[in-house]
């Protein structure tokens, strides 16, 4: 117990992965953009999809702190972009709908960073009980980092899921709302028409009682 007490230390100082995601509505003819500051060599991980709103495509670009274009990419309705930093500072990451005139958009955004840190207090732990853990430290780091990428995929896969979802929920709901129109559209017509042709066939009749009274 006391070497897996020493080792989750180890593991909870040595690597950190941070990151965030939300839903945001984009109106259109605007622009939205994210910023981030970070270090240098630090591996990040964009993912977007356009829930809702027209074609469910949007203009996507990510730039460094110097200005730099990393990532550029029109009317996407998703993607993913991973990227290495090579220098600190602050990154930006813009959605942009200015090219729709009417319709606004609900945008999906993933954003996954992470980062090793020193190990201050796990070196002074390593420097005791170096020569008794080493090869449990491996085989339990070698098990973690397999659980993570696991789990990581599995969380994945739950919020790709989710968003189909909503993406169907919501082309059912404009399916629905057209074919309602639709159809009250048709109601209005048939009755309409209807009405119509009833009246046509009375003034006909009413026509020819007219001329009949008229030759007695």
């Amino acid at each position: 117990m006391l070497y897996l007490a020493f080792t989750s230390l180890l593991l909870s100082n040595a690597f950190v992965v941070f990151g965030g995601e939300l839903t945001f509505e984009l109106p259109d003819n605007d622009k939205q953009c994210f910023y981030e500051e970070l270090e240098k060599d630090v591996k990040f991980d964009i993912d977007f999809q356009v829930i809702s709103g027209g074609n469910y495509d949007v203009d996507c670009f990510v730039t460094d702190p110097r200005d730099n274009v990393l990532y550029n990419e029109k009317k996407k309705q998703y993607d993913s972009f991973s990227h290495t930093t090579t220098m600190k500072g602050v990154y930006k990451v813009c959605f942009s709908n200015e090219f729709s005139t009417f319709t606004h958009k609900v945008v999906y955004l993933d954003f996954l960073c992470d980062s090793y840190l020193p190990l201050h207090v796990a070196s002074s732990v390593a420097l005791i009980l170096i020569d008794l853990r080493c090869c449990f430290c491996s085989q339990l780091e070698s098990s973690c980092v397999a659980i993570h990428e696991i789990l990581k995929g599995v969380a994945d896969s739950q919020t790709w899921y989710r968003l189909r979802e909503a993406q169907d929920r919501t082309k059912a709901e404009h399916l629905l709302e057209r074919v309602t129109y639709w159809s009250i559209g048709e109601t209005v017509l048939l009755f309409v028409i209807g009405i119509g042709q009833v009246m046509m066939l009375k003034s006909f009749f009413s026509e020819k009682k007219g001329s009949v009274a008229a030759t007695t």
